[in-house]
C-alpha cells in the first residue's frame, strides 16, 4: 500500500498527461486514416492553440472560454489550409507530404516565437481551478483533475460525432468508399478539408486546455508532435478506443514510468513503437483510403506549369537528341568511351567544383562547405535507402550518429589518422546496420519511415542517456585534431579541413557511383521496381535490400567521421531528427536517385540555414521551411530532373540521363511482345501530347504500390 500510495499522485498524472495525448493523437489519426495525410506539422497546430488560449487567460472562465474559442477556431482554420497545401500532392505519397508538413511545422514554429516570444508563456486560470484538492490523502491540482474530465467529455463528443452522426458516416464513408461518396452527392474533397480542419480543432483544442500542463514554448510542438506519432502508432488508424488505451500507456510512461525506472522510461516508448511496427510489418501499416486515393484528385500546378515548358523548343534539345544518337553507337568503340566519358562527367564536374571552391570563399564560407560534406554524405546514403532500395527513411542520423561518436572516441584514444578513422567509423556504422536491418527491410512505405523515426529517436536517447560515452547533451569536445595522412600535421586550418573533408567526400561518393552503377546496382534497382518478379525469378531481394541498408549505414558512417574531422564537436543536436529530416529533404531536392545531387542539395541547405540566415538572425527555420515547401512544389524530380527532362529510360547510376528523375522502369519480362521504336514513339507521343492535370501527377516515390 506504502508503494502504491507514493506514486499515486504520478499515475494521476499520467492518466492526465494520456488524455491530452488523446486529444491531440485523436486528430492526427483523422488526419491520416480518413484524409491519407501524414501531417508533421499537427505540433505545430496543438502550438497554435496553446499560444492563443495562453495570450487570452486572465484567470477569468471568459477568459479560458475564449481562448478555448479562438485557439480551436485558429487551429481549425489552420487545417483547413494545411488541406489546401497537401490537396496538389494527392498522388505524390506520404513522402512529399511529410516533407511539406514539416517545412510548413518550421515555418509556423517560426512565426510563433516572433509572435509570442521565444520564453515559455505562463498561462493564468481561474482561481477556482488554480487551487489543490485531496485526493486519496494527497494533494493534487485541481486543474488537471478538472482536464481529466474535459478530455473525457471531448473524447466522448468527439466519438458520437465520427458514429452517430452524417457527418461522422460522411467520414468513414470517404475513408472507407469514396467513389460511393461521391454518388451520393458529396464531394470527397470537401470531407477531405472538414476532416483536416476537425484534426486541426481538436489540436488546438487541446492546446488551449493543456498549456498549463505542457507549457507553450518553442519546443512544445515537437514533443507533441512525437508523443502522438506513438500514440497513433501503437493505437492504429481504425479504433478510438485503442488510441486511448494507447495515449493512456504512453501518458503513465512519461510521468509513473520516469518516477519507477528513470534509466529505461525514455526507451520504452519508442521500443515499443518499433516493436508494434516491426510486428505489423507482414501486411504493412493499414494505409488509408481517402481522398489521396480518389479518381479525380486535384491538379497538380508544378506539374502542370513542368509540362508547358516542356513544350517549348528549348536548345538542348538538340543536345539530347544527339546523346541518344551516342547512346545508339555504344557498340563502337567511341560509343564506349563516349558513355564512360558522361558517366564520369558529374563525378568530374563534382571535382573541379571542388576545387574551384577554396579561391571564392572566406574561412568562415569554407568551414559551412566542409559541413555541407558531411552532411552531404548522410544525403546519399538517404538516396541509396531511399531512392534505389525504395526505402524512405527518418532514421539514417542513426549510423551517422554512430561513425561521429566512434571517430570521436578514437581520437580521444589518440587514433587521429583521417583515413582509419573513416573507415573503422563507417565499419561501425555498417555493423549497426547489420542489426538493425532485419527489422527495417521487411516493412514498405509508410511503415518503413515510421520504423527508421523510432531507430533514429531510440539512438539519439541512447546518445543523451549514455552520458559516460557520448557526454550525454554536452556533447563531445577537446579530442586531438585529425591528421590527413600518417605523421602529417593536425588539421586546424580551415583551408586544410575543406581539402581534408573534399577528397574524403569525393572518394567515397567515386565508390558509392562505382556499386551503383555495377550489375549489383541494377539487381538493386530492379528489386525496387519489380520486387515480385524479382523474387518470382530467384532473386534474393531481401538480401540485396539488407546489403544496400548496410551499405547506406557505412555511407553515413563515413559522413558522421566527416563531421567530427570539420568541427572537432558532436552533440545529440548534430544527429537528431531535424538533421534526419535534412538529410531527406537533400536527396530529395538533387533527385532522389542523384548521388550529386544530394551533394548539390546539401550543399544548398547548409547555404540557407547558416549563411542566409546569417544576414537574417533568429529566421533560420523559416529560410529552410520555405526551402522544404518550395523543394516539394517545384522540384518533384529534384533538381537533375530539371537537366534530364525525365525521359522513360533511366540511367542505372543516377547520374546519366534521367537518373535524376528518381524512377527506373519496370525490367520488361520475355513476354512483353511490344517493339521498343514503337515504344519510344509513344513516350514521344505523351511528351508532345500531356495529358489532362488531374493525370498528370508524378508517380509516387518508392515501391510500387507504397510510400
Amino acid at each position: 500500500m506504502g508503494a502504491f500510495d507514493a506514486q499515486l499522485v504520478p499515475a494521476v498524472d499520467g492518466v492526465a498527461y494520456g488524455l491530452l495525448l488523446f486529444v491531440v493523437a485523436a486528430g492526427l489519426s483523422l488526419a491520416f486514416g480518413t484524409a491519407g495525410v501524414l501531417n508533421l506539422a499537427h505540433g505545430t497546430l496543438y502550438a497554435v492553440g496553446a499560444y492563443t488560449g495562453a495570450e487570452l487567460s486572465d484567470g477569468t472562465w471568459g477568459g479560458l472560454a475564449l481562448g478555448l474559442v479562438a485557439g480551436t477556431a485558429a487551429a481549425c482554420a489552420a487545417g483547413a489550409l494545411l488541406s489546401a497545401a497537401t490537396a496538389p500532392l494527392a498522388r505524390r505519397g506520404h513522402l512529399d507530404q511529410a516533407l511539406l508538413t514539416f517545412g510548413l511545422a518550421l515555418i509556423g514554429g517560426n512565426l510563433l516565437v516572433e509572435g509570442f516570444g521565444a520564453d515559455e508563456m505562463p498561462v493564468r486560470i481561474p482561481d477556482a481551478l488554480d487551487t489543490s484538492v485531496d485526493l486519496l490523502g494527497h494533494r493534487y491540482p485541481a486543474y488537471r483533475l478538472g482536464f481529466i474530465v474535459m478530455a473525457v467529455v471531448l473524447a466522448a463528443a468527439g466519438t458520437w460525432v465520427l458514429t452517430r452522426t452524417r457527418a461522422g458516416a460522411a467520414v468513414r464513408a470517404a475513408a472507407d468508399d469514396p467513389e460511393m461518396l461521391a454518388t451520393t452527392g458529396l464531394s470527397p474533397r470537401v470531407v477531405h478539408t472538414g476532416v483536416l480542419a476537425a484534426a486541426g480543432a481538436l489540436a488546438g483544442a487541446a492546446g488551449v486546455l493543456g498549456a498549463p500542463i505542457i507549457g507553450p514554448g518553442p519546443g512544445t510542438g515537437d514533443t507533441v508532435l512525437m508523443l502522438s506519432l506513438v500514440v497513433v502508432v501503437l493505437g492504429g488508424l481504425r479504433s478510438l478506443w485503442a488510441t486511448l488505451v494507447a495515449a493512456i500507456g504512453v501518458g503513465e510512461v512519461q510521468t509513473l514510468g520516469v518516477s519507477v525506472a528513470p534509466d529505461w522510461a525514455p526507451y520504452l516508448l519508442f521500443a515499443a513503437m518499433a516493436a508494434v511496427l516491426i510486428l505489423r510489418s507482414g501486411r504493412g501499416l493499414a494505409e488509408p483510403h481517402g481522398p489521396e486515393h480518389d479518381a479525380d484528385p486535384p491538379p497538380d500546378p508544378a506539374e502542370r506549369l513542368r509540362r508547358r515548358l516542356a513544350r517549348v523548343p528549348w536548345p538542348w534539345r538538340g543536345m539530347r537528341a544527339a546523346r541518344g544518337a551516342q547512346a545508339a553507337a555504344a557498340g563502337s568503340g567511341a560509343g564506349r568511351t563516349a558513355t564512360a566519358v558522361r558517366a564520369a562527367a558529374p563525378l568530374l564536374a563534382l571535382v573541379v567544383v571542388l576545387a574551384v571552391l577554396p579561391t571564392m570563399l572566406d574561412a568562415y564560407a569554407l568551414s559551412l562547405a566542409g559541413y555541407a560534406l558531411a552532411l552531404g554524405l548522410l544525403a546519399v546514403s538517404v538516396t541509396v535507402v531511399t531512392g534505389y532500395a525504395g526505402l524512405p527513411t527518418l532514421g539514417q542520423t542513426a549510423p551517422f550518429a554512430v561513425g561521429a561518436y566512434t571517430t570521436a572516441k578514437l581520437a580521444e584514444n589518440d587514433w587521429t589518422v583521417g583515413p582509419v578513422q573513416v573507415v573503422i567509423s563507417a565499419a561501425v556504422a555498417a555493423a549497426f546496420c547489420v542489426v538493425t536491418g532485419p527489422a527495417v527491410i521487411r516493412a514498405r512505405g509508410t511503415t518503413v519511415l515510421m520504423i527508421t523515426l523510432a531507430v533514429g529517436e531510440l539512438t539519439a536517447i541512447a546518445i543523451g542517456q549514455w552520458k559516460s560515452v557520448t557526454g550525454g547533451t554536452d556533447g563531445l569536445a577537446g579530442f586531438p585534431s585529425t591528421q590527413a595522412f600518417w605523421g602529417g600535421e593536425p588539421l586546424f586550418e580551415e583551408l586544410a579541413i575543406y581539402q581534408y573533408a573534399a577528397v574524403v567526400a569525393v572518394c567515397v561518393v567515386a565508390a558509392a557511383l562505382v556499386l551503383l552503377r555495377s550489375p549489383a546496382g541494377k539487381l538493386l534497382t530492379g528489386s525496387r521496381e519489380a520486387e515480385e518478379r524479382m523474387r518470382a525469378s530467384g532473386h534474393p531481394v531481401t538480401r540485396y535490400l539488407l546489403l544496400a541498408y548496410v551499405g547506406a549505414g557505412a555511407l553515413a558512417g563515413a559522413g558522421g567521421s566527416l563531421l567530427i574531422a570539420v568541427q572537432s564537436y558532436v552533440s545529440p543536436a548534430d544527429v537528431g531528427f531535424e538533421i534526419a529530416a535534412l538529410a531527406l529533404l537533400a536527396a530529395v531536392i538533387g533527385g532522389i536517385t542523384s548521388v550529386i545531387g544530394a551533394l548539390v542539395g546539401a550543399g544548398l541547405i547548409v547555404y540557407t540555414r547558416d549563411w542566409l540566415a546569417g544576414s537574417w538572425p533568429g529566421h533560420g527555420p523559416l529560410l529552410l521551411g520555405v526551402l522544404f515547401v518550395a523543394a516539394v512544389y517545384l522540384l518533384p524530380r529534384g533538381l537533375a530532373g530539371l537537366v534530364s527532362g525525365a525521359p522513360r529510360v533511366v540511367a542505372a547510376d543516377g547520374e546519366g540521363d534521367g537518373g535524376a528523375a528518381g524512377r527506373l522502369p519496370a525490367p520488361r519480362s520475355p513476354g512483353d511482345t511490344e517493339p521498343q521504336d514503337q515504344q519510344d514513339q509513344q513516350d514521344q507521343q505523351d511528351r508532345q501530347e500531356p495529358p489532362e492535370p488531374a493525370e498528370a501527377g508524378p508517380p509516387a516515390r518508392g515501391r510500387k504500390g507504397t510510400t
